[in-house]
Order: structure tokens, then C-alpha cells, then sequence
């Protein structure tokens, strides 16, 4: 499908957007603002994260759950799931720990610097959303968002 450039955003022409069905938007505006986010946060940071590594540390935010629950919970390979927890702590974000009473589980968590970055990256992605919010206006923008989540019944 091929993209152009429309503002900060990258997606298929508004003909091709047209054409496609729900599950297809929802996609392409997905990856669209994925990565318009991840390109906010590495234009404005020494060291790159990746859309992966945002996605767990989204997952252990303010909590300590094992890497066992993460792996369970987070839609991607356990195999590259502990690649990316290895590049998390590598980077001082997060601090993988013994459980208390257990020999074989660890448990992950945010470090301050961790949550420091996490809580940055929050806040780029709320001027991302006004800058939607902008475009399509408030009205239409919280109408999506309810419309996102509601129960679908799926």
C-alpha cells in the first residue's frame, strides 16, 4: 500500500483509507501512531525504546509482577520477551528480582529512572491525542474513545 506523508502522520491516502474495512483502519491507525509516538520519544531521547518495550513497561507500571505473568499476559514470544527485559535492565529501566519464598519465579519491575521515562512518554502521547483531538474535534474524539471501549461483543 503505498503511504504519504500528511502532517506528522504517514498513511495510505484518504482514497485507499476508504476502501478499507474496520479491522484494516483500526490497523493502520494503529501502527500510524505507534510510530509517531515512538519517533516523539527517540527525537527527544538519548537512548531508543521500542514500541515492544513500551508495551511491558506499560504492563508492569506500578506493579512487581513476575516475568511469568508478563509472558502470559503480553501478546508476544517468551523468547523475546525476556530479550527485551534484558534490554530494559541494560538501560537501567527495570530491576528484575527474586520472588520472596520462591527460587525459580522473578519478578520485574519499573526502576524511578524507569518510571520517570514511562511517565514522559505519557505525556507525549496526550499531545498526540490533542493534536487528534484538534483535527477531529473533542466531541468526536471522546466519542471514539467510548466507542473503543465499549464491549464490542467479541
Amino acid at each position: 500500500m503505498a503511504k504519504k506523508m500528511i502532517g506528522v502522520n504517514c498513511l495510505a491516502p484518504d482514497a485507499e483509507l476508504q476502501k478499507l474495512n474496520l479491522i484494516d483502519l483500526i490497523s493502520e491507525r494503529h501502527i500510524t501512531t505507534r510510530r509517531i509516538s515512538e519517533k516523539a520519544w527517540n527525537d527527544n531521547s538519548e537512548f531508543h525504546i521500542s514500541n515492544s518495550e513500551w508495551y511491558i513497561m506499560a504492563r508492569i507500571y506500578k506493579k512487581q509482577p513476575t516475568i511469568a505473568y508478563v509472558t502470559k499476559n503480553v501478546d508476544i514470544s517468551r523468547q523475546a520477551i525476556h530479550k527485551f527485559i534484558k534490554n530494559l535492565a541494560s538501560k537501567g529501566l527495570v530491576e528484575v528480582r527474586n520472588v520472596e519464598n520462591n527460587k525459580k519465579e522473578k519478578c520485574i519491575r519499573l526502576t524511578a529512572f524507569g518510571e520517570e521515562c514511562y511517565e514522559k512518554n505519557e505525556a507525549l502521547k496526550v499531545q498526540l491525542e490533542n493534536k487528534v483531538a484538534e483535527k477531529i474535534g473533542p466531541d468526536q474524539m471522546e466519542i471514539l474513545k467510548d466507542i473503543l471501549k465499549s464491549d464490542w461483543g467479541i
